[in-house]
């Protein structure tokens, strides 16, 4: 048997797998893979032993390799992604500086850059701010929110300081995330407004990236307990 023909026998490792899981993450993020697709696929990787079980997966994905999966043996450095590389400055504003929603709705999410005050209005409607990927145009972003019979959404990660000021008439805003210290470095995002006959809220949630990696690994702690009570039962079996 010549070596190409051993490579899909050779043993995966957990380094193989976790590099084909997060080539799957990005197909994900990308749109090249839908929800079912992806959790498919990365249960797939999450069982195979070889490198033959592994290549099938990521096949049909952009990605350099031949024979087999991309994958590294070497440990790859860790990106920085600290809060340092996501307060920008420089720029008072950002990539949108206002918005507003008049029976209708309106959203900031996903990779923009949060400018050092943002405007925005809903009447009769709805909006949503969310800065778990945002960047920052300063240390200090202001959010001036002004609800009448709406409401706006403020999402912050964890890390984020966050100071609430807002004024509500038969309204109100959202006090339960201050208080909570910022990271070392970290942001501080000042809410502040008027809410009529609505309301201005204050959530903290993990990044979108951050739960899908709990959630592969709480995938992948249970497909580890089921292979394990698998290898128990077969040796009981065998004696």
């Amino acid at each position: 048997m010549t070596d190409d023909a051993a490579v899909p026998d050779l043993r995966a490792s957990d380094a193989d797998r976790e590099r084909v899981a997060e080539i799957l993450r990005d197909a994900l993020a990308e749109g090249r893979l839908d929800m079912e697709e992806f959790e498919e696929r990365l249960d797939t990787a999450y069982r195979a032993r070889t490198y033959g079980e592994l290549a099938p997966i990521t096949r049909d994905l952009p990605d350099p390799g031949t024979a087999g999966p991309a994958v590294s043996l070497t440990k790859e450095p860790e990106r920085s992604g600290g809060w340092r590389d996501r307060i920008v400055g420089g720029d008072d504003t950002g990539t949108s500086s206002w918005a507003v929603a008049v029976m209708s709705g309106f959203q900031r999410r996903g990779r923009w850059t949060a400018p050092r005050r943002f405007n925005c209005l809903a009447f009769w409607g709805g909006g949503e701010i969310d800065l778990r990927e945002a960047y920052f145009a300063d240390r200090e972003v202001v959010i001036n929110a002004v609800a009448i019979m709406g409401g706006v959404e403020v999402i912050v990660p964890p890390g984020v300081e966050v100071v609430v000021r807002g004024i509500g008439v038969m309204g109100g805003f959202d006090h339960r995330e201050e208080g909570v210290p910022g990271e070392p470095g970290a942001p501080r995002v000042i809410v502040t407004g008027f809410a009529f006959w609505g309301g201005v809220g204050v959530d903290r949630k993990l990044p979108r990236a951050e739960k899908q990696r709990l959630r592969e690994e709480r995938r992948r702690e249970k497909l580890e307990r089921k292979e394990q009570r698998r290898r128990e039962l077969e040796g009981s079996d065998d004696r």
